[in-house]
């Protein structure tokens, strides 16, 4: 039996002028976190007389020793924020979803299309009417009030994605549970909840870097001892001498945590994505 030769096509002039512009966009998209790498390893000393670009001639951790100490409250304050919030505005945009998806009722689209509106009201208008609010709740200026403020400002797009993708569930299986005498609640924690896996990995992503990258709510309803760490990062500018080094350092363990994340659970996003997370 003979067999045929697999030879590779040569690349078309097109495909190679596509490439090299892929890779200085590649190469500008990535230049200033090679700047804050390499400006994180320096001293101070070396910062103030050598460029931007130049490697570090004695790479030292200083400055990220200097950073953590600086922001350390803060990475906590973030955490406390972060995993409420993103857990409940999960939990919640899953149920809605499955009311709005398989328990159709008079008016469903209709609150269906006021929830997704929230989503595109500017975070600046609706600043003085929720400083009021939470004044008025008394959570103003510690994290409870930050951590709400999160789980209502996510509840459009969760219910968005989670809408989408029980969708994609088969209306016979509900109907299954509902003759073997399932409760609302007992359907979605027996039945949805168990194959709902990718569309929690999109949603528990999506939300944690969202609100973990957060400024505008942060810097306005917290105190100075309660702000997360995105807010700390900026006052570690300095009034007269600024050390680049540790603010580089700083955005360095700042953006840490979204990016174990990604790395850890990115192949899981992709499959959730590809799942039907976000179609519809």
């Amino acid at each position: 039996m003979s067999t045929a030769a697999v030879t590779r096509s040569p690349l078309r002039p097109s495909r190679l002028i596509t490439y090299a512009l892929l890779l200085v966009v590649a190469a500008f998209y990535l230049l200033p976190i090679y700047v804050i790498a390499v400006t994180a390893f320096k001293s101070f000393i070396e910062v103030s007389h050598t460029t931007p670009w130049q490697l570090p001639s004695a790479p030292s951790l200083d400055a990220f020793g200097n950073a953590f100490t600086t922001l350390a409250p803060s990475f906590f304050n973030s955490v406390l924020l972060v995993v409420p919030a993103t857990l409940l505005s999960a939990l919640l945009g899953s149920l809605n979803g499955y009311v709005l998806s398989k328990w159709r009722f008079r008016g469903a689209d209709l609150v269906f299309t006021l929830l997704l509106f929230g989503m595109f009201i500017p975070y600046q208008s609706i600043l003085l009417p929720l400083v009021l609010v939470l004044q008025k709740i008394q959570l103003y200026g510690g994290i409870p009030g930050l951590v709400l403020t999160h789980v209502v400002y996510g509840i459009p797009i969760t219910t968005l994605i989670f809408r989408n993708y029980y969708a994609a569930v088969p209306t016979e299986v509900i109907e299954a549970a509902r003759i073997d005498g399932a409760s609302v609640l007992g359907i979605y924690r027996h039945v949805l909840l168990p194959i709902s896996m990718p569309g929690f990995v999109v949603v528990l992503i999506w939300q944690f870097t969202s609100i973990w990258n957060e400024f505008l709510f942060a810097v306005t309803l917290t105190l100075p001892d309660q702000w997360p760490i995105t807010v700390a990062l900026n006052g570690l500018a300095g009034s007269l001498l600024a050390h680049y080094e540790i603010q580089m350092a700083g955005a360095l363990l700042t953006a840490l945590p979204p990016l174990l994340i990604y790395i850890v659970l990115g192949r899981y996003f992709i499959r959730g994505l590809l799942a039907g997370a976000l179609k519809g």
